[in-house]
């Protein structure tokens, strides 16, 4: 069985820390950022349509490349611009505020509500997650485990996510014995000291097992969700947020958990999570790409 499957690619952050459009910035020689990679994977596992949520930084030259490829490689691609007033409700009267920032993440996939009625999977433009995260997303939703009360999550162990040139953020998860999510808990300083991993908290230092799972932003949804991204989103603008506040989607998951809306289960993915965080970590990934091409993972030029 093959459902029909949705790629959705959040790549209109801003990338302070990175110094530069990372979303678009070519790892190899062949020009392909990490988003290229993960729409290869995920049209091997099954997938055929992407959406890209993008702020209008991205280069109209970048657009005319992959819809080029999505021409040649015949998969449905969709582009989404995140604009301050991208809000797909009605809010009569609203005085929208300056901003120092996007919405967030969980307003990225509001804007998509138009473009997706399918299960879906939700990854960051700029993080590579490997493939058989996706193969795990395509068996949850063609044997339809995806629903309207049941969300799923690829998950990675935090020993195998960390950056050697500064500290991370990442949300660390806690899991039912039935491997359900029970809650995210954001934490904004985790690091590798000597042989340990720690975060800071009050001013204390929290170790972590490195096999503690963490959400990387790699979430299976049901269409259904935009319903209550909509409500929630509705009440995060009434309840008149600061200038550098923004929406996110796991405290909108964590919501929907809390109201018994709906039950999100969790996967350890297999895969090597990548990412680049800082600039310095580009060169990290682009080693493990040309080893990932040794291995005959890749082709050499990705879409030749």
């Amino acid at each position: 069985m093959n459902s029909k499957k949705t790629l959705l690619i959040l790549a209109g952050g801003l990338g302070s820390r990175y110094k530069g459009l990372k979303q678009v910035d070519g790892i190899l020689g062949n020009g392909s950022p990490i988003l290229e990679y993960s729409i290869y994977d995920a049209l091997e596992a099954g997938f055929h349509k992407v959406v890209i949520i993008v702020n209008r930084l991205i280069p109209q030259s970048y657009i005319e490349r992959l819809n080029a490829i999505s021409e040649m490689k015949k998969f449905e691609l969709h582009w989404v611009y995140q604009e301050m007033d991208s809000i797909p409700i009605s809010l009569e009267g609203f005085d929208y505020p300056d901003r120092e920032k996007p919405w967030g993440t969980a307003h990225a996939v509001l804007c998509a509500k138009y473009m997706i009625q399918e299960p879906f999977v939700m990854i960051n433009a700029d993080d590579f997650y490997g493939k058989e995260a996706y193969q795990l997303a395509a068996y949850e939703i063609d044997h339809h485990h995806i629903s309207d009360s049941q969300l799923g999550m690829v998950a990675y162990p935090v020993g195998t996510t960390l950056s050697g040139n500064g500290a991370v953020a990442r949300g660390i998860c806690t899991l039912d014995p039935e491997n359900f999510l029970v809650r995210v808990d954001e934490q904004t300083s985790i690091q590798r000291i000597n042989n340990s991993i720690i975060y800071n908290e009050n001013g204390k230092n929290i170790p972590l097992d490195p096999n503690t799972l963490v959400s990387m932003n790699f979430f299976i949804f049901h269409p259904h969700i935009f319903c209550y991204l909509e409500a929630y989103f509705y009440d995060f603008i009434e309840s008149d947020p600061l200038p550098n506040q923004e929406f996110y989607i796991p405290s909108a998951v964590q919501r929907m958990m809390d109201e018994s809306k709906v039950k999100v289960m969790v996967q350890a993915s297999p895969s090597q999570w990548m990412g680049v965080t800082y600039a310095d970590d580009k060169k990290e990934i682009k080693d493990f790409l040309m080893s990932e091409i040794r291995n005959n993972r890749y082709p050499d030029k990705l879409w030749s």
